[in-house]
């Protein structure tokens, strides 16, 4: 499993040439599902961003959580994280799981992560144009 967590002041995701989603300031998640990922994994990554210290305190350190900010994460399904173009210039996505076994585990991560955030997500599989006013810039990737 794989995610790339932008911490941001603000962000969006367009279905059908409207505002399907969208939040205010905390993470614009982007998460890719291996083939071999399982429920678990799905647990154990929800967590780890749960716990994810990426917002400065006072002395300008990264210290403090989402939880600590009351922020809001909008969770995007990324299929593209497992492209690989070793010998290619055309990306080959058979790493990524199908739709059949990584839709429940999409919806299980933001049912963990929603236990302890607010948490708002584009429709796996659909075209979507996704917005964000990256802060810092801060990007995050964690691969499990």
């Amino acid at each position: 499993m794989r995610a790339i967590i932008q911490r941001v002041k603000e962000a969006s995701v367009e279905i059908d040439q409207s505002i399907y989603a969208s939040i205010s300031q905390g993470y614009l998640i982007y998460l890719g599902i291996h083939i071999d990922d399982d429920l678990k994994k799905t647990y154990q990554m929800a967590d780890k961003i749960h716990n994810l210290r990426i917002f400065e305190d006072e002395n300008e350190k990264m210290n403090l959580n989402l939880k600590t900010i009351n922020g809001e994460i909008l969770v995007i399904s990324q299929f593209t994280l497992y492209g690989d173009t070793k010998g290619n210039n055309r990306p080959s996505f058979i790493e990524a799981a199908k739709p059949d076994s990584a839709i429940p585990l999409y919806e299980a991560f933001i049912e963990r992560l929603s236990l302890h955030h607010p948490v708002k997500s584009g429709i796996f599989g659909s075209h979507m144009v996704v917005s964000s006013k990256n802060d810092g810039p801060v990007t995050i990737q964690i691969e499990l």
